[in-house]
């Protein structure tokens, strides 16, 4: 079985819906992180890693939306909300800053007039967990988990 991730909230290739945009930078979206469920999680895996990544962001590096280590390896499913205070988060997880200057889901929010991809991604890990804290960058929790990766399932979603 291949390693997918789906959402009840998103769909692959389609446009990310209202209730998941950020609210602020022009934007009066819900900010509410979609449900995001996972299976076919690879041999070994001992926890995830959830990453949302903006390649289209006209920065030079792109731009992080959410990060959120140290799922346990049991974890195939967060709700709706999880990244957005609103509970569902098992209690070892950490929500890391994202390029919005804090922890927690931030939604779609491209310049007016782009179409941007959001990549939500669940990377399954071979260990326990990776020591990173809510003020690790985007890039520290990417160089972390890149050593202990044994799969990645990726929904990718668009915005504008």
């Amino acid at each position: 079985m291949a390693f997918t991730l789906i959402s009840h909230d998103l769909k692959d290739g389609q446009k990310m819906p209202e209730r998941h945009v950020f609210n602020g930078m022009g934007y009066s979206g819900e900010n509410i992180s979609p449900h995001l469920a996972w299976d076919g999680v690879p041999a070994g895996t001992k926890s995830f890693v959830i990453t949302v990544y903006d390649p289209d962001a006209p920065t030079g590096s792109g731009w992080w939306h959410w990060l959120v280590a140290n799922l346990p390896a049991d974890t195939r499913s967060l709700p709706q909300g999880a990244g957005s205070g609103l509970g569902g988060l098992p209690t070892q997880a950490v929500q890391a800053r994202t390029d919005f200057g804090k922890a927690g889901y931030g939604g779609a929010a491209p310049p007016q007039g782009d179409t941007h991809r959001y990549q939500f991604s669940v990377h399954a890990l071979d260990v326990e967990s990776i020591e990173v804290d809510e003020n690790a960058s985007g890039a520290v929790v990417g160089f972390n988990l890149h050593f202990h990766s044994l799969g990645k399932a990726t929904l990718t979603v668009t915005y504008s």
